[in-house]
């Protein structure tokens, strides 16, 4: 997932990736621990992808108290 994506998302939008993210990335780190995962480098990946998530949310939040 791109920065361009993500910024054009609404609030809404935004939270309720995060959370499927999350929920994503859990089931990953349960699923490799228990088999391993074919590419353990989706671990990272999804791991960025929710950090930019919440990077986009924490910027939102931060222009809205300034603005």
């Amino acid at each position: 997932m791109k920065m361009q994506e993500i910024k054009q998302m609404t609030d809404a939008d935004l939270k309720e990736r995060i959370e499927i993210a999350r929920e994503e990335l859990s089931k990953m780190r349960f699923n490799h621990s228990i088999a391993g995962l074919e590419n353990p480098n989706e671990l990272r990946l999804k791991r960025k992808d929710v950090a930019r998530l919440l990077t986009e949310m924490n910027t939102r939040e931060s222009q809205a108290k300034q603005g």
